[in-house]
């Protein structure tokens, strides 16, 4: 008698590499690790045959094993909200001597505002709001060091205006003019503040929820916009255009 057999599931042939690589958290790296960890798994889902690695620079030696997991020739998309100084100049520095092609940031994909945008209507939707009616607080970084972070940010806030009109449109950052506790004043009860960061990392979990404090903010405070459920899937989209485009 002859057996029939069910065909052994293979998995798929790696085509392409990709490391995800983010600012981490110096004080305790290893939680902001191991969401990137997570945030990498995701994209890797969307994008089958690939191999996506994850690192923070942060952690002592991520970088490096995640290129030794991929081997030369791997792709650096920057979980990295601007151009700034991380972006440009620190992780470039890391990579110098690596055979790898370093992709804009996550702030500053073009399908970021449109994806942004959709968020935002789902909130206003929830809520029962107007755009037209409501105000929206993108609380940003900023750098002491590089004009780059506040222009990136600005650009972005310009580009999603263009995708969903509000009432009033303000930006404050963490680290430079015009400030977090100066621009959350005065929003009223129809607010929603937008954190435009990658991850929930110090800012967001102390320095902006403090300046909504002061401000007396009663609006609705969302997760950072790289936090979404739909940020994985918009890096995948890019890594796949950066293959194709190559």
């Amino acid at each position: 008698m002859c057996s029939t057999r069910s065909p052994s599931r293979r998995a798929p042939a790696i085509k392409d590499r990709a490391i995800i690589v983010s600012h981490g958290q110096p004080s305790d790296p290893a939680p902001a690790e191991a969401a990137l960890a997570g945030f990498a798994a995701q994209v890797a889902r969307a994008l089958p045959g690939w191999q996506i690695e994850s690192a923070t620079l942060a952690n002592p030696g991520a970088l490096d094993r995640a290129f030794q997991a991929t081997g030369p020739g791997a792709a650096i998309y920057p979980l990295f909200m601007t151009g700034g100084w991380f972006t440009s100049d620190a992780l470039q520095k890391r990579i110098a001597a690596r055979s790898a092609h370093v992709l804009p940031p996550f702030g500053q994909d073009r399908g970021l505002p449109e994806m942004a945008a959709r968020v935002l209507q789902d909130v206003l939707a929830e809520h029962g709001w107007q755009a037209a009616d409501t105000r929206l607080f993108i609380a940003a970084h900023g750098s002491g060091r590089s004009d780059r972070s506040a222009c990136d940010t600005q650009d972005f806030a310009r580009a999603l205006a263009r995708h969903l009109a509000f009432a009033e449109m303000r930006v404050g950052f963490v680290e430079e003019s015009p400030h977090l506790n100066d621009m959350a004043f005065g929003l009223g009860e129809k607010s929603i503040c937008l954190p435009f960061f990658a991850a929930a990392g110090g800012h967001v979990q102390e320095d902006i929820p403090e300046a909504l404090a002061l401000a007396d903010f009663k609006g609705v405070c969302l997760d950072p916009i790289g936090c979404v459920p739909q940020a994985p899937a918009l890096v995948a989209q890019a890594l796949t255009h950066e293959k194709v485009t190559a």
